[in-house]
């Protein structure tokens, strides 16, 4: 059986109620207004409440359908972990996240691809902001600060999530920053490549729900 709230509502009450997200970084998240995310939120709880939901693991067959619900939580969390507002690099959500995830990718393609994404933006962290704080694009950024270690691992599960032929739009998102990781300078890069990567990841729809 699908899961009786929508897509959004899971997300949104699962950021809330077990990642300890407020409504406002939840918002920010999904690109809405605050209000508009406390009533998503209140109107899945109602469901919950009205159709007396039990909160219990899903079947073993029901996991594939409820993965991408999962991964979109993850993602969603990684993102606010950049915010300023945050200052989630070191929390124990970031941690717990990270651990379970490394954990677990080798397991799914879908996870490896998202761990390899991951991997890929956290590995540029020490030259996205300046010293007062700015953000930094990627064409000004300082690639002697990027982290090797962490672009080789990411680069290495997306390679092995693409060889599945299993993966999702998120591997693909992975793939968009590989490129960009591999090239030495802006005028180095493949942007060919980028482009048609980039055609077959997002096309027409939103990449935060191509998964």
């Amino acid at each position: 059986m699908p899961p009786a709230l929508p897509p959004e509502g899971q997300v949104a009450l699962t950021l809330r109620e077990i990642c300890g997200l407020t409504t406002e970084e939840i918002a920010r998240t999904f690109l809405v207004s605050p209000a508009t995310l406390a009533q998503r939120i209140v109107r899945a709880k109602a469901i919950i409440r009205d159709k007396a939901i039990p909160y219990q693991v899903p079947a073993s067959q029901e996991l594939p359908a409820r993965l991408g619900a999962v991964l979109l939580v993850v993602y969603l969390i990684f993102n606010e972990g950049f915010s300023a507002e945050r200052q989630a690099p070191n929390s124990a959500v970031r941690r717990s996240v990270w651990a379970d995830f490394c954990s677990a990718c080798s397991r799914n393609p879908r996870l490896m691809g998202l761990l390899g994404l991951m991997l890929l933006h956290e590995s540029r962290r020490a030259a996205r902001t300046s010293s007062d704080g700015d953000l930094i694009l990627l064409e000004q950024q300082d690639r002697s600060l990027w982290n090797r270690d962490q672009i080789a691992e990411g680069i290495s599960l997306t390679e092995s999530a693409l060889r599945s032929r299993r993966f999702g739009a998120y591997t693909l998102q992975a793939a968009i920053a590989a490129v960009h990781a591999e090239s030495p300078s802006v005028a180095s890069t493949d942007w060919r490549q980028i482009t048609l990567l980039y055609t077959s990841c997002f096309g027409f729809s939103h990449p935060r729900l191509s998964n």
